[in-house]
């Protein structure tokens, strides 16, 4: 029962972390990343398909991102969508590919940037003491249905924190090295 619980909690802190670096992964640095696009969906015949299934996408240099779609009549979709997902990048369309120059940030929006992970770090921390605080009380739960002992409870418990710290240390992990990557000019 106990470890079924303690694997139980360290599947659903470690998707956690990886939901919060997922996150991150989509606000703009002042380079170009592919998860920017995650987001888009493209008109694909009366279907909205995800960007990567319906053109190719590279980065040729550190600040743009080129988009090949497979079928040139797609190219109108395609920037439509890049518009509609609000990404903040204008595209460039030249009849053959579309190509989206990310802009420079300042240090200002730099700033807001930095406050906005911070926040999102702050729910991903949250997310796991929420974890944390169910873990517990299945294991109190438990105890009082005489399916643990009160020892078995209070070791378990202390593991649960144990493992709490170390995945909220992993969030700040996270967030510093994005945090590194937005300020970096």
């Amino acid at each position: 029962m106990v470890d079924a619980a303690l694997k139980d909690a360290r599947e659903r802190m470690e998707k956690t972390v990886k939901n919060t670096q997922v996150e991150l992964g989509r606000i703009r640095t002042g380079r170009a990343s592919l998860s920017l696009l995650d987001t888009v969906r493209v008109d694909y015949y009366g279907t909205l398909s995800p960007l990567n299934q319906v053109a190719n996408l590279s980065i040729p240099e550190p600040r743009l991102i080129n988009i090949q779609p497979w079928d040139r009549s797609l190219l109108p979709a395609i920037e439509k969508a890049i518009m509609q997902a609000d990404i903040g990048i204008t595209p460039q369309n030249d009849g053959n590919f579309i190509r989206l120059p990310i802009p420079q940030l300042t240090e200002e929006r730099r700033r807001e940037l930095v406050k906005l992970i911070h926040q999102m770090a702050e729910d991903g921390k949250v997310a796991v003491r929420n974890i944390r605080r169910d873990v517990i009380e299945s294991l109190r739960k438990a105890q009082k249905a005489s399916q643990i002992s009160e020892d078995e409870e209070y070791n378990a418990g202390i593991d649960v924190q144990e493992m709490t710290d170390e995945f909220v240390g992993k969030v700040d992990e996270v967030v510093k090295l994005k945090e590194i990557e937005i300020m970096e000019v």
